[in-house]
């Protein structure tokens, strides 16, 4: 039923999650079943587990690999010297994207299997988790600038592609390929990243035909005007004298593309337009960026080949990539554990959810980017962040702080709920950056 459902689209794939499965599967359990040939798992059911529940699986697939090759460096160890139990690197603030492709290039295969832990140059933070999530933050923060011009932003969709080049260079190719092991990076070590795919990249990475659609999420314009030749007359279409090419703008360098074989001299017809419609289609997603998107998926794979991704939904995987974009902080107070003497009856943390409850969606991401070193909300959201309020003395003049690793905040007992408000803003405006204080 399921797959004749993939096939002709009666009913949302969200249908087929089965609620009393993902309440009362054991994961933990499943999966080492579902990695043994012929053993009963419901792992082995992938349309029944609703998106939360497939990356549980992904995160319990990455906990047995990175401890078998824990363990394995230990046994290397023992018999050819001394090997790092992690996969480490170690980066300048300033140079992040050289720093991270050059080190990784040296990596091999099961070293990206390990446990990641990042280091920036001249800082002292440790890493349990929130460096790696700042890392991640900054990094892609430079791969999508305009210092690269790898990807391109659409002004109507805020969607990034891959800026069409008839010939990427080789730094440019192997600035794809970093992109793609990131994401893969991401995934492993289940970190949420802030980035504007369309749905179509994630299609293309599970190989997944994109179509018309696609195009008008990506690119709202390009498909109005396309779908407005399908309106047109014979007479009209004639007038246009438009053929089968496309012209577009490579590095400042204006080139043309044909859509078929001798497209130069084919006219636009009646009788040809759903091809062009088409055609057009697949040059904006395939033709335009074929070795880039070649270089960035065999990035991705190189970590994520053979995990449970592959069984995923492009709408979950992109859920798994950037988290769910409902900031539902009633959610997140709900979830919220509290340390050191505060309840959530004390009047400071009273005074602080009506202060936060006051926040835009921009000084609430903020609040989430200081406490945890990443703004962008999990999958299930903020009901499943693990986040502690705790308290850091009485009242004083001190700044909150955070130890990010653990998603905890660290919260002075003010006298006031407009000290408060002053202090914590104060903090969030100000949070960048693992050095001692």
């Amino acid at each position: 039923m399921n797959s004749y459902n993939n096939t002709h689209k009666l009913v949302p794939y969200s249908a087929f999650y089965n609620d009393a499965v993902n309440e009362h599967i054991d994961v933990v359990d499943d999966v080492p079943r579902f990695r043994v040939p012929e053993s009963m798992s419901f792992c082995s059911y992938p349309f029944l587990l609703s998106p939360t529940t497939k990356s549980e699986v992904i995160k319990a697939e990455s906990g047995i690999m990175m401890r078998t090759e824990l363990q394995d460096s230990f046994f290397r160890a023992m018999f050819s010297g001394v090997t790092c139990p992690y996969l480490v690197l170690e980066v300048r603030r300033d140079s992040l994207v050289r720093d991270t492709l050059y080190q990784l290039d040296l990596k091999l295969s099961q070293d990206l299997r390990k446990q990641l832990k990042v280091r920036f140059v001249g800082e002292e933070g440790v890493d349990e988790g929130g460096v790696q999530k700042e890392f991640f933050q900054l990094i892609v923060r430079d791969v999508f600038s305009s210092k690269y011009g790898i990807f391109k932003a659409n002004e109507e969709s805020q969607y990034h592609w891959f800026i069409p080049q008839a010939n990427p260079t080789p730094d440019a190719l192997e600035e794809m390929r970093l992109t793609g092991q990131l994401i893969g990076l991401a995934v492993y070590n289940a970190v949420i990243l802030d980035m504007h795919f369309p749905p179509a990249l994630y299609k293309k990475l599970l190989g997944i035909r994109v179509d018309r659609d696609d195009l008008k999420e990506v690119d709202p314009s390009l498909y109005h005007g396309l779908a407005q030749l399908m309106l047109l007359s014979a007479e009209e279409l004639e007038y246009m004298e438009r053929t089968f090419e496309v012209e577009y703008d490579d590095m400042g360098q204006l080139r043309t593309h044909e859509l078929i074989p001798n497209g130069a001299h084919t006219m636009l017809t009646v009788d040809n337009r759903e091809v062009f419609f088409d055609k057009y289609v697949d040059f904006v997603f395939n033709s335009s960026c074929a070795r880039q998107f070649t270089e960035f998926k065999a990035g991705f794979d190189r970590i994520c080949s053979m995990s449970y991704v592959r069984f995923m939904r492009p709408q979950e995987l992109e859920l798994l990539v950037c988290g769910c974009s409902d900031l539902d902080f009633g959610a997140l107070e709900g979830a919220t554990i509290y340390d050191g003497g505060y309840s959530k009856d004390a009047q400071v943390i009273q005074h602080f959810w009506k202060v936060v409850g006051e926040f835009s969606d921009e000084l609430k991401r903020k609040l989430l980017s200081f406490a945890t070193s990443s703004d962008r909300v999990p999958i299930g959201g903020l009901g499943k962040l693990h986040f502690v309020i705790a308290k850091n003395g009485g009242d004083s003049d001190r700044l909150p702080t955070s130890h990010t690793c653990f998603n905890v905040l660290l919260l002075p007992e003010y006298s006031t709920i407009d000290k408060l408000r002053e202090r914590l803003l104060t903090a969030i405006h100000n949070s960048e950056g693992f050095g001692m204080i």
